[in-house]
């Protein structure tokens, strides 16, 4: 989802020449393979956007989370080290337990609730200790009019039942793929020594679940009851944070980038929707 994104926002840039990679090109859980490849390319900037994402799924299955979302963005920091280029690595806000009140700083003590949130800070570690320049950059809730998603997932509802319950108590921020794929280049494009380090996106706002599926039923016109529920009454594999809201100072700061709110961004996630249907 997010690499599309970004593939399609730097296709219509004259500043920057890409090269978009998927699992068919490069395993990137072959230390050998990623390092023949980015030794062949050169790039000046390396975007991963590879992860392991099936919160649920990664407790019965730890071993491979592990490999794609620690041992691969090792792989891929030694080779960025390698050729002297700059990564840019994309990690999640499960990476902190959601007992905050106050959005997260970068500097916040992280403690993951589940294996996706502990291998993706696994990742985190081995990449700030492989000697690399690097940016790693954590975002949450994120969504598009491509891929698998919350919002493709509501309409997909919509049309299919009467009604649905959505879970009313976790907050955090929706993020549309292409609002992070747009702050990504902007750290890609004007990177400067001294900037590595941890930083934040998301939509600006907060809201819950439910809150969100509301704020999309309102823009589709849906007849689709939509009732508010406890996370007590959805059980899940996985723990989720129960407030994850990030904190985007920084980020903002040290690269002058711009954070839309989040029911902008979701209004023009229709509009791509509408878009690519057409």
């Amino acid at each position: 989802m997010l690499g599309r994104e970004l593939t399609r926002l730097l296709a219509s840039r004259d500043d920057a020449e890409t090269t978009a990679l998927g699992s068919r090109d490069c395993d990137i859980t072959d230390r050998a393979a990623v390092e023949s490849l980015i030794m062949r390319i050169r790039p000046e900037v390396i975007i991963n956007c590879a992860a392991y994402t099936a919160v649920d799924a990664a407790e019965d299955a730890p071993g491979a989370a592990d490999t794609l979302n620690h041992l691969a963005p090792a792989y891929i920091a030694a080779a960025t080290r390698k050729a002297g280029a700059l990564l840019i690595h994309v990690s999640t806000d499960y990476v902190f337990d959601g007992r905050a009140t106050t959005p997260y700083t970068e500097g916040d003590p992280t403690a993951p609730l589940g294996i996706y949130g502990t291998t993706k800070l696994l990742g985190e570690k081995a990449v700030m200790e492989s000697g690399c320049r690097y940016a790693i950059v954590r975002t949450q809730w994120l969504y598009s009019s491509i891929g698998k998603n919350f919002m493709l997932t509501m309409l997909r509802l919509f049309e299919t039942k009467q009604g649905i319950a959505v879970v009313n108590d976790q907050t955090g921020s929706p993020t549309y793929a292409a609002d992070l794929a747009n702050a990504l280049t902007s750290i890609a494009l004007g990177f400067a020594e001294g900037q590595e380090g941890v930083y934040h996106f998301s939509n600006a706002g907060s809201c819950t679940w439910y809150d969100f599926a509301i704020s999309i039923a309102a823009l589709h016109a849906t007849p689709c009851e939509i009732r508010p529920i406890a996370t007590a009454d959805y059980p899940t594999k996985a723990t989720r944070p129960r407030y994850s809201v990030l904190s985007k100072e920084k980020i903002s700061a040290t690269f002058g980038i711009s954070v839309p709110h989040w029911r902008d961004g979701l209004k023009r996630c229709f509009e791509a929707l509408t878009a690519d249907s057409q």
